[in-house]
């Protein structure tokens, strides 16, 4: 799997330098073996974003692109996505949204988002957002675990405590929200499954398996 996400990322052209960055000894020695650019770090970050500050560390550039190596469906058109983005000097912090399938809609493991008219987040969360009272069949979206930080945002976070929400919800961009920094947010039609469970990873096996070559 880290491999299939690491190949997605390389085939980006815009990007400098991809890395794997992980506190598993198992990780860093397979990296290694297939000769895939890898960083230990510390075993204490609580968070990606925590990792990827250590990264911003010992690796200097303007914006930093966070993959997690559950995205088995990643690919270059996010990396794109995020990219244009960051391209606004406002942006600290971008994400990814797209329109939630049914399955995802009331699956607590798919985490919703709604934005403003700006496209800036306004929360995320494991429940149906917004909740349809009235029957007007609003669009869902699902957030998807891609993220792209100025170093700025990243020295912000750290030094920020776990925010009420991020402990409610256990979701840890919600720390940036919760002290004012806004997360823009850029659609894309391609969709992904982060493998969490056996039922995650089947439904990814079920997709890759009907993609022809």
């Amino acid at each position: 799997m880290i491999g299939r996400v690491y190949s997605a990322v390389a085939e980006s052209k815009s990007l400098a330098e991809v890395v794997v960055a992980t506190d598993s000894e198992e990780i860093f020695d397979t990296c290694q073996r297939h000769g895939w650019n890898v960083r230990l770090t510390s075993a204490n970050h609580r968070s990606g974003t925590e990792r990827v500050h250590e990264i911003s560390g010992l690796i200097p550039a303007d914006i930093y692109i966070n993959v997690q190596g559950d995205e088995p469906l990643a690919r270059p058109e996010h990396i794109a996505s995020l990219l244009q983005v960051m391209n606004s000097t406002d942006a600290e912090v971008g994400t990814l949204k797209t329109p939630a399938a049914l399955i995802d809609i009331q699956n607590p493991n798919a985490v919703k988002v709604v934005t403003d008219s700006d496209a800036r987040a306004l929360y995320f969360s494991r429940a149906a957002i917004p909740f349809d009272r009235d029957a007007c069949q609003p669009a869902y979206y699902k957030h998807l675990g891609f993220y792209a930080y100025r170093k700025s945002a990243l020295e912000r976070f750290v030094s920020l405590p776990e925010s009420f929400l991020e402990k409610s919800e256990r979701l840890e961009q919600l720390r940036f929200l919760e002290n004012g920094i806004s997360i823009y947010v850029a659609e894309t039609p391609f969709d992904t499954v982060g493998v969490d469970t056996e039922e995650d990873l089947q439904r990814v096996e079920k997709i890759l398996g009907s993609v022809r070559p």
